[in-house]
């Protein structure tokens, strides 16, 4: 299976730099494809969908940055986005049409919803309208385990 562009969702997880680095490995070197990560910034319906908030996009930038850097002490060429919507899962599937996506890459990272693991509201949403192939990574941390 190849995959000539991939698009990564990136949220200041853990799990970037692994995230990034298995984008290089599915195709990067070897097909010489595209790499693109956004950071979506989800923004209150009682505000304009353009509204600059200051704090997240700070946070966004650092956080894009940061991968940035990751991408370069791999030797890789990375895209980086950011983008503002009512919410992440759609924001995530137009930007993997209108990029033409073959693979979004997801990191996940443990959640608790009433007592249970969850995967939140914005994976099955992508997951179910995804116009392409979509992989989860999730790396299990032992603080999931401590309770």
């Amino acid at each position: 299976m190849e995959f000539h562009k991939i698009l990564v969702p990136v949220a200041g997880v853990i799990t970037n730099e692994e995230i990034i680095e298995l984008a290089d490995n599915l195709l990067a070197k070897k097909n010489k494809g595209e790499i693109c990560a956004v950071y979506v910034i989800s923004i209150e319906r009682t505000l304009p969908v353009d509204a600059e908030i200051e704090s997240e996009i700070g946070k966004a930038e650092n956080i894009l940055n940061n991968i940035e850097r990751i991408a370069v002490e791999q030797g890789l060429k990375i895209d980086t986005d950011l983008l503002q919507a009512r919410e992440a899962g759609p924001a995530i599937v137009d930007e993997a049409i209108e990029r033409e996506a073959d693979l979004i890459l997801m990191g996940l990272t443990y959640k608790r919803r009433f007592g249970e693991f969850s995967l939140g509201d914005v994976v099955p949403y992508v997951l179910k309208n995804a116009p392409c192939r979509v992989i989860l990574y999730h790396q299990v941390t032992l603080d999931e385990f401590a309770e």
